[in-house]
């Protein structure tokens, strides 16, 4: 039986069955009891992970500083009821975000709206619906901004998305901090101070502060200090050359989480707790008070408190060459293999008791050759048609981009809670699929 102690998330365990449990749930009785495949996340380690940024911040950064969550990593109703009863605001980064967190009875006055191609419809949305603070990208989006809040008779609260030029060492594609990048005016350039000056002429925009974000997937705060090292400078800078008092700073992005057992522990809090510790003796080296700070962690706060459970279809050997194993979900449910490459950890779920030999590639059911995954997986050799496989840390960036390739219905998440599991997401129905066609 695997030892409890290797697992890669505390919440997971094995049962005297030699079943994974998830959560304290034996993830074999969810799929008999909700039907195969499916999401499931834990509300415990949720509210866990995210009350692990709410006190930290609140200690070590004082009264003011708070994350927000990232809900492009998994934007459903549930979530935002969850961690707004936890004290996170929020990170929305579209319209359809924005309905999502409102129908939810979230505090909209607590959402940060970014996007680097904010629509006017986009922007008009955000205003009717209350979201408290608009993060702008470009100089084109402040004078929409500016137009719209004086048809509105409003003055809008915005941050301005700076791009400080550090390279946080992660994957190239959630790189998002260099000066070529899609995303925000560098400062290096000087495009920065240009987009300050021209919110400070709007008459209808209150610039409160600035924005960045360096990337994803960080495991420790180098990246961090680096880049609040030029933000606060540049901070410095506008207050002294313009008169600016920058009241919020926020950093963006959040820790990284273990996929696999290659990938390092990392304590939240202390990393926290030295940012802040640096943040101040900059501030304080520059001679300006320090903002309050933001974050926006997503991945951290719900990756590790989901995962994905199927049913293994075929179990195909080809001598010589390599093995398979499908299952009866793919890359409509998952596409960061396809897409990035991505590692995770696979169980076989009704089995972990039994030694992990078989060497194959995860492959999903689509008619798709790129329907994979993950290669180079270690089984139970005894894997067959029926068994439970289990793929761990889905919880962010696999419901959120899940798709409908091949005509396949989306997967419903189960929550599971410390005494009891819920549906937070029904399953998708065929007539789902085609409500919309005429």
């Amino acid at each position: 039986m695997q030892d409890v102690k290797t697992m890669i998330c505390d919440n997971l365990s094995v049962s005297s069955r030699g079943h994974l449990l998830f959560g304290g749930h034996d993830t074999v009785e969810l799929i008999r009891q909700y039907g195969s495949p499916l999401y499931v996340m834990d509300e415990e380690k949720i509210r866990r992970n995210a009350r692990i940024y709410v006190d930290s911040m609140k200690q070590y950064f004082g009264n003011g500083s708070h994350p927000l969550f990232a809900s492009k990593a998994a934007s459903f109703k549930q979530i935002y009821r969850i961690i707004g009863q936890e004290g996170m605001g929020t990170d929305v980064v579209s319209a359809g975000e924005i309905y999502t967190a409102k129908a939810a009875g979230f505090d909209m006055s607590l959402a940060y709206f970014h996007g680097n191609n904010k629509t006017d419809a986009d922007i008009a949305y955000a205003m009717e619906n209350g979201v408290g603070c608009i993060v702008a990208d470009n100089a084109e989006e402040l004078e929409a901004i500016e137009r719209l809040a004086g048809e509105r008779g409003i003055r809008q609260k915005i941050l301005l998305r700076l791009t400080p030029g550090i390279d946080p060492h992660t994957y190239e594609a959630v790189a998002t901090g260099k000066v070529d990048s899609k995303f925000g005016a560098a400062i290096e350039t000087g495009a920065a101070e240009e987009l300050t000056l021209l919110a400070l002429s709007k008459s209808n925009l209150d610039l409160w502060g600035f924005h960045c974000h360096v990337g994803s997937q960080v495991f420790d705060s180098e990246v961090y200090l680096a880049a609040s090292e030029i933000m606060l400078s540049f901070v410095a800078k506008m207050q002294k050359d313009h008169g600016l008092v920058t009241r919020e700073l926020n950093l963006g992005g959040g820790y990284g989480v273990r996929y696999t057992e290659a990938d390092p522990v990392i304590n939240i809090a202390e990393n926290i707790a030295l940012v802040a510790a640096e943040l101040k003796k900059t501030a304080a080296r520059l001679g300006i008070a320090l903002p309050c700070i933001l974050m926006e962690p997503g991945r951290s706060i719900v990756a590790d408190a989901g995962l994905t459970l199927y049913t293994v279809g075929s179990v195909k050997e080809i001598k010589g060459y390599k093995n398979y194993v499908s299952v009866d979900g793919g890359m409509p449910d998952n596409p960061r293999y396809a897409l990035y490459g991505s590692a995770y950890t696979v169980e076989i779920a009704n089995k972990m008791d039994e030694s992990k030999e078989f060497v194959c590639s995860v492959v999903g059911r689509c008619c798709e050759c790129g329907d994979i995954l993950q290669e180079n997986v270690k089984l139970t050799s005894t894997v067959t048609r029926g068994d439970i496989l289990a793929v761990l840390t889905t919880g962010a960036y696999n419901y959120s981009m899940a798709s409908n390739y091949n005509r396949i219905p989306r997967l419903p998440i189960i929550m599971v809670t410390k005494d009891s599991s819920y549906v937070a997401v029904k399953r998708e129905t065929f007539e789902d699929l085609i409500k919309n066609e005429i």
